[in-house]
């Protein structure tokens, strides 16, 4: 696959994950590859593996509560690379997720946590990204955001507002700079097999939310990235200001879908 020759792409959060599947995909499709994580030593070997494939691949610090550790990774590329042409925001911060409550009990510094990162964080990027991706005539951006960005529920109400602030943020970037070449796109993940959501996850609940799956099967981590190389893609060049959405089909059906299922089919 070359569909990606000669581009430059960032992905935050990729030492593990939807983040280091990204990273993956993205060099499999012969882009220059950034990995960024908060600590270069969980990121490191990801693109150590990456350069033993054959691929250009750069792994460096990001601490996205930082405004000034942002300035220097879009600084370091530049040196580095000279442009950039793909900018994947993926990092979230789940430090919190055990105290992120519904509303009455939510906890101010957990909230601004969150929002410090998810929010912030992704706007700074964006927001050096965009002047570079203008000046050499276009680009795509891609947010992760997540399917509690568009539903409720009764916990993680910070991480859930932070995910819609993403899809909007996501939408006014590609109504901006849409006349300027810059494309931007949200990808919205449901359920997907990550070793994080496995370990923040009960097993109780993970069922539940596995049974609403319209396919067979749980997502993992290559059906997000895949996602995100096509959208990076001039495949998906008429794709702009969109949040997609993949998972699985869960989001799609109406609710108790899963309890009328098993009942078996109506009679006659």
């Amino acid at each position: 696959m070359s569909a990606l020759q000669g581009k430059v792409a960032i992905v935050t959060g990729a030492s593990a994950g939807i983040g280091l599947a990204t990273a993956k995909a993205l060099a499999q499709a012969g882009a220059s590859v950034v990995l960024t994580a908060t600590r270069m030593q969980n990121v490191e070997p990801a693109a150590a593996a990456l350069r033993a494939g054959g691929a250009r691949a750069l792994a460096l610090a990001l601490d996205l509560a930082d405004e000034h550790s942002i300035a220097m990774l879009f600084s370091a590329v530049m040196a580095e690379f000279g442009r950039l042409d793909i900018l994947h925001n993926n990092a979230s911060d789940l430090s919190v997720t055990e105290r992120d409550m519904n509303i009455e009990n939510m906890a101010l510094e957990v909230w601004d946590r969150v929002f410090l990162v998810n929010v912030r964080g992704t706007m700074l990027c964006c927001r050096a990204a965009l002047p570079v991706m203008v000046r050499q005539g276009g680009g795509t951006i891609i947010n992760t955001a997540s399917a509690l960005g568009l539903q409720g529920a009764d916990v993680q109400a910070a991480y859930a507002a932070s995910k819609a602030a993403v899809i909007q943020m996501s939408r006014s970037i590609a109504a901006s700079h849409g006349k300027q070449g810059v494309r931007c796109n949200a990808v919205v993940p449901g359920l997907i097999a990550t070793e994080a959501a496995k370990q923040h996850l009960p097993p109780r609940l993970w069922q539940i939310q596995e049974s609403e799956n319209l396919t067979p099967y749980v997502g993992v981590a290559e059906d997000i990235a895949q996602t995100v190389a096509f959208l990076a893609s001039e495949g998906a060049r008429y794709i702009t200001g969109q949040a997609i959405v993949v998972d699985g089909g869960a989001s799609s059906h109406i609710a108790g879908f899963a309890q009328l299922r098993a009942l078996g089919p109506p009679p006659g």
